[in-house]
């Protein structure tokens, strides 16, 4: 989704602007070379990263890694100020391919060396080689056709349209991030338990097939913590509050492809 939704916005931003931006598609070739290096890193490191800091080092890493690509989509969003327009153009076309492949490469970091140490406990027993390789590339083949479809879906939509529900998701996707990163850091002891908010679990499981499309669109938790809650919505409307999430829902008689660009 990640991947679909920065493709989508690559796209609008280098189309639709009057500020000449050309964000290449070379960022993305970047991105999944380097995350998959940094995945097959983090996996040989986790024996000894999961002894850091007390043998928490996993649920501070990660935390770090889920804080660190906010931070970088905080600041890919927040650098389309009109505050600077000197040299603007050259500015962005250096920066916004940068933080997008930081963003993707943190992401892919992170969730590919959870499978590369997956696969590696199931594969060490023999039976389970053809069935893992074979629920692998299922696997690998519904999330990329999944991503291939949000991203024509989106596209297909109103040029307005598709720049609006590209910042919503990326909204809801740094609250994720922020929940995420809090319930790491409250497993390890640094950061306070906090009650739970509520508990939806009997309506809506997360490991339904429900509950699941829901976490990884919007980042929904049965019983989130009170501090989660803050952090997710703190996050969401720090990325709404953004230059870039505000220039799509500024008021205008006409909001068709000539608003965006003019204010892109």
């Amino acid at each position: 989704m990640l991947i679909s939704l920065l493709l989508v916005l690559s796209r609008l931003l280098t189309r639709k602007s009057r500020e000449n931006l050309v964000i290449p598609l070379a960022w993305l070739s970047f991105s999944v070379l380097f995350g998959l290096g940094g995945a097959w890193f983090y996996a040989a490191m986790t024996p000894a990263v999961s002894q850091w800091f007390d043998y928490v080092g996993l649920e501070v890493v990660n935390a770090s890694i889920q804080l660190f690509t906010l931070a970088a989509l905080v600041v890919f969003c927040f650098m389309f100020s009109s505050a600077n327009r000197i040299n603007r153009p050259a500015k962005l076309n250096t920066l916004a391919p940068v933080l997008m492949c930081i963003i993707v490469v943190m992401g892919i970091t992170r969730e590919v060396s959870e499978i590369i140490l997956y696969m590696n406990g199931v594969m060490s027993n023999r039976l389970n080689v053809s069935p893992a390789i074979l629920g692998a590339i299922m696997a690998a083949g519904i999330g990329v056709s999944s991503g291939i479809v949000l991203y024509f879906l989106i596209l297909s939509m109103p040029v307005i349209w598709s720049y609006r529900v590209c910042m919503l998701l990326l909204a809801l996707f740094a609250g994720n991030l922020a929940s995420q990163a809090i319930l790491l850091l409250t497993q390890a002891d640094w950061l306070p338990y906090t009650a739970e908010l509520w508990n939806s679990s009997t309506l809506i499981p997360e490991y339904s097939v429900t509950g699941q499309l829901l976490y990884a669109l919007v980042g929904y938790e049965a019983n989130p913590s009170i501090l989660q809650v803050i952090f997710y919505f703190s996050s969401a409307l720090l990325i709404a509050f953004s230059p870039l999430f505000l220039l799509a829902w500024r008021n205008s008689q006409d909001t068709n492809d000539h608003d965006l660009q003019e204010n892109a």
